[in-house]
This record gives C-alpha cells, sequence and structure tokens, in this order.
C-alpha cells in the first residue's frame, strides 16, 4: 500500500512538473511573440487555450470528428495569421523555444495530423489567408495555401466561361494541403493532378525566408509539388495553370443493384475505365443498402458518376460503342457549365438552378471517419467483389463505401518521377476505402471492418510496394507492435515507399538539404538523414 502511495506521489510530482513546463514554456513563447514581432496586432491572431475563442477556433475546420475527442493533444496556441510576417515570427519563436509547428488549411487530413501531435505544438490557422488573384488572359492564378478548391473555382467562374482546374470534387477541402499531396478529380485524365499544374509557390523555410520557385531551387520545387509540403516548410501561396474546358460539358450519375446487373457491369468498367477518351471520367462508387419490407440481408448499390469534356451529343454514341452495358439514356445526362458541374459532382445542391455560392460556404458538414487507399494494376476478378460485397454485409459495413477513379490518359503519360506523385503508367484505378459514419460509438467496428476491407484486397492490389495515396494518409501503415508510428528513415521507408515508391529516396535528400535538424516533422513527414527524426 505504501509502496502505490509513493509511485502515485511521483507521478502527480512528474505531472506537475511538466505542466510547470508547458506553462512556462508557452509564456515565454507569447512574450518571444510581442518582442519579436515588427507588426503589433500579433495579438489580435493568437488564441491560448483559457481564451473563450479557443475552442470554436479549433474546432470550426476540424472534418473529422474522430479528433474532436479529449484524448487527442491540441495546441498550446493557435495562431490566425493574416499576413505572411506574422508566420515568420511564429516560426522564430517556436524554434526558439521548442514547439513544434502544425499549419491548417482545410481540415480535412485524414489523421488530423494539421491540428494534433504528441508533443507540444502551435497550430498555424490559414485560413484567413485565402486570397485568389485570377489572370484569365494568361490562364494563371495565384492562391494562398488558406483558399479551399471551392473557393478557387469560384474565383476562376468570375473571370472566365472556359477555364478552370484540375482538382477534387469536396469544395471545403484546403488547397495547402491538396495540391501539395497531389491532387485529383474529375478531369484528371485530360489534364492530370493539381500537383502537375503547379509552376510557382511561396515557401517559408525553416531559416524564416520567404521563398519562390527560383529562389527554392527545383529540387525543393519538385519536392512541394506531390511530396507533402509540411515536411520542407510553410507553403503560402500557390501559382496553377488554368486549363481550357468546353462551354458545355455533360455530366450523369447512374445507380445500378444487383438486381440489375451491378457486378457485371463493374467487371466490365475494369476494363474500359481507363481506356476511355481522356474527355471522360466515370468513377465508380458500391456500398451495401437494406431493403425494405423484405427479409433478405440487403444489396449492393453502385453509382457511377461521370464529367464528360463535351455536349450530350457526343457522349451518347461513345458510350454506346464503348460502355454499353452500363446502359446510359440522354435523360440521365445533364449538360451544363464546368463551374456548375463542380457543384453537382459535390453533392451539394441535388438540382438545378445550381447556386454557386455554395462553393464559398466553408461550413461543410463534419462526420467520423477513416481512409484507406490502394492502386489496382489488374482487373479484380468478380469472385474478388463478391467478397468484398460480405463484408459490407456485415454488421456496421453499410458505413463503408469503396470508389474508383480511372486512370489512364494523362495520368499515364506523366513520368513517376516528374513530381513526388509516383502513381502513374501500369495502375488502372485508384481505390478508395471510405468509412464514414455519424455516432461515436460505431468508431470502434468501423475502424475494425475497414481494416479488414483492406487486409482482405491484399491479393489484388499492387505489390512491391503495396501503393497508397499521401493525401489519404494512413498511420497504421508503419505502426510498430506497440503501436508507435516508425522513427527511423529505414523503418519510415515502410510508408514512404507506399506513398512516394521510387520517389522517397530523394525526398529524404531535399528533406535533409533543406531542414537538417527535422523541425518540420509529423508522425509521417519526409525524415533528414541528419536527424533523429
Amino acid at each position: 500500500m505504501k509502496s502505490t502511495t509513493i509511485i502515485l506521489s511521483i507521478t502527480l510530482a512528474l505531472l506537475l512538473s511538466f505542466h510547470g513546463i508547458v506553462l512556462l514554456t508557452n509564456e515565454n513563447f507569447l512574450q518571444c511573440l510581442s518582442v519579436h514581432s515588427e507588426d503589433t496586432s500579433i495579438s489580435e491572431v493568437i488564441y491560448t487555450q483559457d481564451n473563450p475563442l479557443y475552442s470554436s477556433i479549433l474546432d470550426f475546420s476540424k472534418q473529422n470528428l474522430l479528433f474532436r475527442a479529449p484524448k487527442y493533444p491540441k495546441p498550446q496556441v493557435i495562431i490566425k495569421p493574416f499576413h505572411v510576417s506574422q508566420i515568420q515570427t511564429v516560426l522564430k519563436c517556436s524554434q526558439k523555444h521548442g514547439l513544434q509547428i502544425r499549419v491548417r488549411s482545410g481540415g480535412h487530413d485524414s489523421e488530423g495530423l494539421s491540428y494534433t501531435s504528441e508533443v507540444p505544438f502551435v497550430m498555424i490557422d490559414l485560413i484567413n489567408l485565402s486570397s485568389i488573384n485570377v489572370d484569365a488572359e494568361k490562364k494563371t492564378a495565384w492562391v494562398q495555401a488558406g483558399a479551399t478548391l471551392g473557393q478557387l473555382y469560384y474565383r476562376i467562374a468570375e473571370k472566365s466561361k472556359i477555364l478552370g482546374f484540375p482538382a477534387g470534387v469536396c469544395p471545403t477541402v484546403g488547397v495547402g494541403g491538396h495540391f501539395s499531396g497531389g491532387g485529383y478529380g474529375y478531369v484528371m485524365r485530360k489534364f492530370g493532378l493539381s500537383a502537375d499544374q503547379v509552376v510557382d509557390a511561396h515557401l517559408i523555410d525553416v531559416r524564416g525566408r520567404i521563398l519562390d520557385r527560383k529562389s527554392m531551387g527545383e529540387d525543393l520545387f519538385w519536392a512541394i509539388r506531390g511530396g507533402g509540403a509540411a515536411s520542407f516548410g510553410i507553403i503560402v501561396a500557390w501559382k496553377v495553370n488554368l486549363v481550357t474546358v468546353p462551354s458545355t460539358v455533360t455530366a450523369f450519375t447512374v445507380t445500378r443493384t444487383l438486381e440489375n446487373n451491378a457486378t457485371k457491369i463493374l467487371d466490365k468498367y475494369q476494363y474500359v475505365a481507363d481506356k476511355l477518351p481522356e474527355d471522360l471520367v466515370i468513377s465508380a462508387t458500391f456500398r451495401a443498402v437494406s431493403l425494405s419490407n423484405t427479409k433478405k440481408k440487403g444489396t449492393i448499390m453502385c453509382s457511377f458518376s461521370s464529367l464528360f469534356l463535351g455536349g450530350v451529343d457526343r457522349l451518347l454514341p461513345l458510350m454506346q460503342e464503348r460502355f454499353p452495358d452500363l446502359g446510359l439514356t440522354k435523360e440521365d445526362c445533364k449538360e451544363m457549365s464546368w463551374i456548375e458541374s463542380a457543384i453537382y459532382l459535390s453533392g451539394l445542391q441535388a438540382s438545378e438552378p445550381y447556386k454557386l455560392e455554395a462553393l464559398l460556404d466553408r461550413n461543410y458538414s463534419k462526420s467520423f471517419f477513416k481512409e484507406k487507399s490502394d492502386y489496382v494494376r489488374e482487373p479484380i476478378p468478380v469472385k474478388g467483389f463478391e467478397g468484398m460485397y460480405d463484408l459490407l454485409y456485415e454488421k456496421g459495413g453499410h458505413n463503408i463505401q469503396v470508389v474508383i477513379f480511372p486512370y489512364g490518359g494523362k495520368m499515364s503519360e506523366i513520368s513517376e518521377s516528374a513530381i513526388p506523385f509516383p502513381h502513374r503508367a501500369g495502375n488502372i484505378y485508384y481505390l478508395l476505402y471510405f468509412a464514414v459514419w455519424e455516432k461515436e460509438e460505431e468508431s470502434q467496428n468501423a475502424l475494425k471492418l475497414v481494416t479488414k476491407m483492406y487486409n482482405y484486397m491484399t491479393p489484388y492490389a499492387s505489390k512491391n510496394p503495396r501503393a497508397a495515396y499521401l493525401n489519404d494518409k494512413d498511420l497504421e501503415i508503419g505502426r510498430n507492435n506497440k503501436g508507435d508510428t516508425h522513427t527511423s528513415i529505414k523503418k519510415a521507408s515502410i510508408w514512404g515507399n507506399k506513398y512516394f515508391m521510387n520517389n522517397f529516396n530523394k525526398l529524404v535528400d531535399v528533406k535533409t538539404m533543406v531542414d537538417p535538424d527535422n523541425f518540420f516533422r509529423n508522425e509521417q513527414s519526409i525524415p533528414s538523414r541528419s536527424s533523429s527524426y
């Protein structure tokens, strides 16, 4: 009994000591900001944990409700800068006082790494740095890293009806993380990824310098386009090329169930989707649904969603020739402008007229979710799909949807080493296992089941390595038996090779060159050869 009391006393003393150190660190950090800032308004963008606005600011962009649980560490201080100079001051003071930095643009990151950390940290929320300057004549745009995809789409449409940008369908995704991880969407078979269209950037390096493409050099510029910019510095703005789109595009969503040949259609889809003309992208999403007024366990519903860069009169003959199995009709198709297709494909509005202002709304619905990804190089046999169905029929399986995005076209033409994103020729499609649920008590089962699905798919996924997509970051890749993420370069290569394949070693070289002491780091950042990570 006495020994237990002693242990508890020691533990309490250690906790109080640690708490005191944290308080002192925070106080010194805040004093440093005041002393070193040339901007007297910096106090207006600082939010400590005792600030009444702290929690609402922290939670506003947390898209994944998993990380609202009390067990997840919170930033010691939140900074919402209005000026780049304020970020430079934060960087200087965080280094001086032993605080790490996390940078958040949209907050969609799968593992919450932009607003959680196992060590004391400061979060820089870029929401106020969201200006967009579109030059329609030069077909370029400068986009601050705190802007969202929806804001970018809207500002492009303000200037031109025939310009667009290849990026994702969810309008509240921040461009900062989306671009730096690759960024795919419904025109990638025509134009490639978001990162493929980046032509310049403004980055604050570990020394606090603001670098553009010329001053940072081509190696660092290569690394931040698909290699995860958070490993190398703080991106504050991107310059991108815009792409020319037709004044009229065509979109459709067609749903089939097992009762009307969903499996047969899905099987055929695998053989044609990556070989269709590059103007056409058809994604497939399937999940289990229950049937009312029946004792059956349910059925599988498969939705085929598409964007075609052209009119319906061109699309229908093409589909009849190349993919008649879907049975597409004119009534299934909707002609619209490119910007309207951004609304339609996002699911923001189910019917016309589309309100483009919806793209500006950052208050998007939040949920619990977990993502895992694969790349597929050979069609999955029917028995493989049927095994997936069995898992979707399990308890809680209705929370999982499987999404297929076809490759081919421009994606197969770009070299795997052009940027760090390596998943190019040879992949017929990208596969996303997306678990999403509404109640916290469902979390354990949902997480277990999506892992079970991922493990089941091992024989059908790419191999040596089994590749994964950085923007669907998964911390289960590379955990050791104790549940910790790996900390050496050798062990980091476990997940590094999956995300970056042959580009991982070059990313480590660039990291070692620009941030040798590994200041910019998280649980799956690029390690430096000269640090202990």
